[in-house]
C-alpha cells in the first residue's frame, strides 16, 4: 500500500479491514447516508465490496485491482464505492450473500462484491473475487464493471422487476417461519442419520474438501451418543464421529501443533494444510467441545488440546482490557500461511540431535515438504511407535517432543506476525466467554475462568451503552448497533460463567438482554426472532436466521438461552418464548434437520428438559458437591453453586434457602426433590437419576 498516497473516507473508521482500503486510490465510503445519498441523487449505481481483515482473497483483490490506479479511476467514474467489513455489519453480509446466492444459484464468499440499484439497494449483479485480467475461465474485473455499467445505463427500466423479484424470494424464505408447528422426537434421530451420511469415515468431519470444523453438528453427535449410551444396544456412532473427526483436526495442520488454536478450514480432506487465517468464533466454539469429548471418552489428548487452545487464548487474543480480539490474518509479509512454514534445515538447526529424531517421526518430515517446498507441521505417527522407533520410553520422548516444540514456537515469535485484528466484537466474545468458562469448569482452570469474567466485565462496561449493547469496540470508539447474535451468545456466557464461578450480578445482566430481546428482536405475530432490531435501521430486507453457518444460529441459541434461564429463574414467560420460537420454524428445521444445529440442541432440551442443581451454602462445604456433579458428560445438567454471601438472587433462586452447611435443589423440568442437605444422600441421588439417557 501506497502510504504517501491521500486517504479516502475510510480513514476514521475503526474497522482495520476498512483501514487497510483507507489508501487506496479508489473513493471508498463506508456504508451509510453520505455515500447512499449521494448515489440516489446522481443515480449512480452502487458498488459494495464486503469482506474481512484476515480475508487472503480480500488481499489479493485489493493488491490486483482496487490499488490500481487505472482500475479506481473506473470505478469511481461510474460507481459509488462502498467497503464493508463483513464482521461489523453482519446484518449486511447476510442480505447480500442471499442475493448472490439467488443471483447465481451457488454460495457466495469473501471478498463478496454487489451493485445494487441506487433507489432500493436492489442488487442486480453479484460475485466474489475477480483478478484484474482474465485468467483461469474468469473474466477481468474491469471487464465486468464496463458490462455492469452497459446493462445499468440500457436497462434502468428493469431494475423495479430485480426488486419485485427480490421481494417474492424474501418472502419464500420468511414463509417457512409462518406456518408453526410442533417438535418431534424423531427430528433430533433424522438430523444424527443425515449427519452420519455426510461423515467422511476415512479422515473425519463432514463432506469433501474445503473442510469446515462444524462443532455444533459434532455436539449434536455427542449429544446423540448421550442420549442413548445405558441403553441395551448402545449407540456408539455418534461418539465414534466425534472421537475420530477432533482426532484428525488436532493431528493435522489445521491445528498449530506449536503454539495452539485452530483455523478456519482446511483445503484436502486430511486436514493437512489449512486456510491459514485463526478466528476466534471457530475456537470458541471448539474449546469447550474438545473438554467435553475429554468427559465423555477419557482420552487425555482431548483435554491437552482444549489446555493449549484456551492457553492461545490467554496469550494472543485477549487484550489488556479484557476483550478479546477478532482474527489472525492468515498472511504475514504478504504470504499465506508463511509464519507457520518451516524448512528442514530451520528445524534441524533449531533443534538437538535427540530433539529432531522424535520430531521426524512425530511429524513425517521426510521426502517432499508439505506446503509450498516447506513443511507445516502436521502429526503422522502416534507417540507410542515414535518411542519405539527411537529405543526410548515414552515419557522422554514426551519430554523431548514438548522442549522442541518450545523452542521452535519461540523461534516463531521472533518472524513478523501475521497481522490482529484487534477490534472487539460482542457476539464473538460471547462465545469466547462461554468457552472459557465451560473449559475453565471443566478443566478446573481458574486462570480460563478468570479470564472470561475479565472478558465479561469489559463487555457490560464498554459495550453496554444507554441499556443497550453495541457490536463491536477498538481504540475507544464504540458503535453499532447490536445483532440478535451479540444479545444470545452474551445471555449464553452468562449462564455459562454462573455454573463456572457464581458473581453477583452476572445473571442479573442476562436477564437485561433476554428482556430487550424479548421487546426488541422478537416476531410478535409469528414467533422466532430477527437479526436485527425493531429500532434498527431499515434495510432491504429482514432477516431472520434459522441455519446454522460458521457460528451457531441466533434463533437457536435463543431458544436454547430461553430454555435454560428459564428453568433456572422458574420464569414461565421464557419457557413460552423458547417453545414459540421452535414452534415457528419447526418447519425449517423438519426440512432439513441436520443444517440447523443449535436449533436441535434447544429442541433436544424443550423435549427432554435439563436438570437443574442449585447448590446453596459455606463455599468450602459446597466444594466436593460441586466437583461430584462435574465427573462425567451430561450436556442437559446446570449446576449453579452459590455461597451463601451471595445477594439479592433472580426468580425462583431466592426461595432457595440455606438449610446446612451444604443445600442441594434438584429439579427436572417443573419437577423437583426435597431439599438434600448432606453429601452422602447427594451421591446417592446422583446414582438413582441419570440426566442423559432416555427411553
Amino acid at each position: 500500500m501506497n502510504q504517501s498516497r491521500q486517504s479516502n473516507r475510510l480513514i476514521d473508521e475503526t474497522s482495520p479491514y476498512l483501514l487497510q482500503h483507507a489508501r487506496n486510490p479508489v473513493d471508498w465510503y463506508p456504508w451509510g447516508d453520505q455515500a447512499l445519498s449521494k448515489a440516489q441523487a446522481e443515480a449512480r449505481p452502487i458498488l459494495v465490496s464486503i469482506g474481512y481483515s484476515a480475508c487472503h482473497w480480500c488481499h489479493v483483490m485489493e493488491h490486483e485491482s482496487f490499488e490500481d490506479e487505472q482500475v479506481a479511476q473506473y470505478m469511481n467514474q461510474h460507481y459509488v464505492c462502498i467497503k464493508v467489513d463483513r464482521e461489523e455489519r453482519p446484518d449486511l453480509d447476510k442480505i447480500y450473500q442471499t442475493a448472490h446466492q439467488l443471483l447465481t444459484q451457488r454460495p457466495g464468499g469473501w471478498p463478496l462484491n454487489v451493485v445494487i440499484s441506487p433507489f432500493d439497494h436492489v442488487p442486480f449483479f453479484a460475485g466474489t473475487y475477480f483478478p484484474k485480467q482474465p485468467r483461469h475461465g474468469m473474466p477481468g474485473f474491469v471487464e465486468v464493471l464496463e458490462r455492469i455499467t452497459d446493462y445499468y445505463q440500457n436497462h434502468k427500466d428493469r431494475l423495479g422487476e430485480h426488486g419485485e423479484a427480490f421481494k417474492n424470494a424474501f418472502a419464500q424464505i420468511e414463509a417457512d417461519s409462518k406456518s408453526r408447528g410442533s417438535i418431534d422426537p424423531d427430528v433430533l434421530d433424522r438430523a444424527f442419520e443425515q449427519l452420519t451420511s455426510q461423515y467422511d469415515p476415512v479422515h473425519g468431519g463432514f463432506g469433501a474438501a474445503p473442510k469446515f470444523p462444524h462443532p455444533t453438528n459434532l455436539e449434536v453427535c455427542l449429544r446423540h451418543w448421550a442420549r442413548y449410551r445405558d441403553k441395551r444396544s448402545p449407540d456408539s456412532k455418534g461418539l465414534l464421529i466425534v472421537r475420530h473427526t477432533l482426532q484428525s483436526m488436532a493431528e493435522g495442520g489445521l491445528y498449530d501443533q506449536l503454539g495452539g488454536g485452530f483455523c478456519r478450514y482446511s483445503v484436502d480432506d486430511r486436514w493437512m494444510i489449512p486456510h491459514f487465517e485463526k478466528m476466534l468464533y471457530d475456537n470458541a466454539q471448539l474449546l469447550p467441545l474438545f473438554a467435553d469429548a475429554w468427559l465423555a471418552s477419557g482420552d487425555a489428548s482431548f483435554r491437552d488440546v482444549a489446555v493449549a487452545t484456551g492457553s492461545w487464548v490467554l496469550r494472543d487474543m485477549q487484550s489488556s482490557e479484557g476483550g478479546y480480539y477478532s482474527t489472525l490474518d492468515a498472511d504475514s509479509e504478504g504470504v499465506e500461511g508463511k509464519f507457520y512454514a518451516w524448512t528442514t534445515d530451520e528445524l534441524k538447526d533449531q533443534l538437538t540431535e535427540d530433539e529432531w529424531s522424535v520430531a521426524e517421526i512425530r511429524f513425517g518430515l521426510r521426502g517432499l515438504p508439505n506446503f509450498e517446498g516447506k513443511w507445516h507441521l502436521n502429526v503422522s505417527t502416534p507417540l507410542d511407535v515414535v518411542a519405539q522407533r527411537c529405543g526410548i520410553d515414552h515419557e522422554r520422548t514426551k519430554a523431548l517432543l514438548d522442549s522442541g516444540r518450545e523452542k521452535l514456537l519461540q523461534l516463531r515469535n521472533q518472524r513478523q506476525w501475521p497481522g490482529r485484528d484487534e477490534k472487539v466484537l460482542t457476539a464473538w466474545n460471547g462465545l469466547m466467554i462461554a468457552g472459557m468458562a465451560h473449559a475453565g469448569r471443566i478443566l478446573e482452570r481458574d486462570d480460563f475462568v478468570r479470564s472470561a469474567e475479565q472478558a465479561f466485565d469489559f463487555v457490560r462496561h464498554t459495550l453496554w451503552r444507554k441499556e443497550r449493547l453495541q457490536a463491536t469496540t477498538k481504540d475507544g470508539k464504540t458503535h453499532l448497533n447490536a445483532y440478535l447474535d451479540d444479545y444470545v451468545f452474551m445471555v449464553h456466557a452468562a449462564l455459562e460463567l454462573v455454573q463456572a464461578r457464581w458473581r453477583d450480578g452476572d445473571l442479573e445482566f442476562a436477564i437485561a438482554l433476554t428482556d430487550i430481546i424479548l421487546q426488541h428482536f422478537v416476531d410478535d405475530r409469528y414467533g422466532g426472532f430477527y437479526f436485527t432490531s425493531d429500532d434498527h435501521e431499515k434495510l432491504l430486507y429482514r432477516h431472520k436466521p434459522t441455519q446454522d453457518d460458521a457460528m451457531p444460529s441466533g434463533n437457536g441459541v435463543a431458544a436454547l438461552v430461553l430454555s435454560r434461564l428459564g428453568h433456572v429463574l422458574g420464569e414461565p414467560k421464557y419457557l413460552r418464548a423458547a417453545e414459540k420460537t421452535l414452534s415457528a420454524l419447526s418447519a425449517s428445521l423438519k426440512n432439513y434437520p441436520s443444517a440447523h444445529g443449535a436449533l436441535l440442541l434447544a429442541a433436544e432440551e424443550y423435549l427432554y428438559p435439563p436438570e437443574i442443581v442449585i447448590l446453596r451454602g459455606e463455599k468450602s462445604a459446597l466444594k466436593d458437591a460441586t466437583r461430584m456433579y462435574q465427573q462425567g458428560y451430561a450436556p442437559r445438567r446446570i449446576v449453579v453453586t452459590i455461597p451463601s454471601s451471595a445477594s439479592s438472587l433472580p426468580g425462583i433462586l431466592k426461595e432457595r434457602a440455606i438449610r446446612a452447611p451444604m443445600t442441594a435443589y434438584v429439579c427436572s423440568g417443573h419437577q423437583c426433590s426435597d431439599p438434600i442437605v448432606s453429601l452422602q444422600e447427594l451421591r446417592s441421588h446422583l446414582e438413582q437419576t441419570t440426566v442423559d439417557p432416555i427411553g
